[in-house]
């Protein structure tokens, strides 16, 4: 699923679409920062839904946490791959 989403968010900054919210963060006025300004938001939002314990939101939020890391990597132009082996490095 990661990769999948991943590819979308590669497309849509390949090929921008009207209305796409992806599109939006890769070439929206405030850039970098917007997408870091909203990677922070779900971060925090994502720590208070684990500390009022509510599981379906918690689920939520980390989709969302892991949506705009998945656009942070894609602007960087950091491949998944990249991070995947670093994953892998560390496991050994």
């Amino acid at each position: 699923m990661l990769e999948e989403l991943f590819q979308i968010i590669e497309d849509r900054k390949r090929n921008p679409k009207q209305g796409s919210y992806t599109a939006s963060l890769m070439y929206g006025e405030k850039g970098l920062n917007g997408i870091l300004e909203k990677f922070g938001e779900e971060a925090v939002e994502l720590i208070l839904s684990v500390k009022d314990g509510k599981r379906d939101q918690i689920i939520y939020e980390s989709a969302d946490l892991l949506y705009h890391l998945l656009v942070l990597l894609s602007k960087l132009e950091i491949r998944l791959e990249e991070v995947y082996d670093e994953l892998r490095r560390r496991r050994r």
